[in-house]
């Protein structure tokens, strides 16, 4: 259930690497990707912390 939170904080590092690599390459390209990544990361932890905390609110 709340592996939605360290699925999306891992996938926010993976996008900041990829992030830099293409920074480091200068492969826009890939910095570009990465940026979508992190930002999908974190949507992915935001949900699973909305998941969470419902599941703690309806006592489940």
């Amino acid at each position: 259930m709340a592996d939605n939170i360290p699925k999306g904080k891992w996938k926010q590092i993976k996008g900041k690497v990829r992030e830099e690599s293409g920074k480091l390459t200068g492969n826009k390209s890939q910095e570009i990707k990465g940026k979508a990544e992190q930002a999908a990361g974190k949507v992915q932890e935001e949900f699973g912390k909305a998941k969470r905390n419902i599941k703690k609110a309806i006592g489940d």
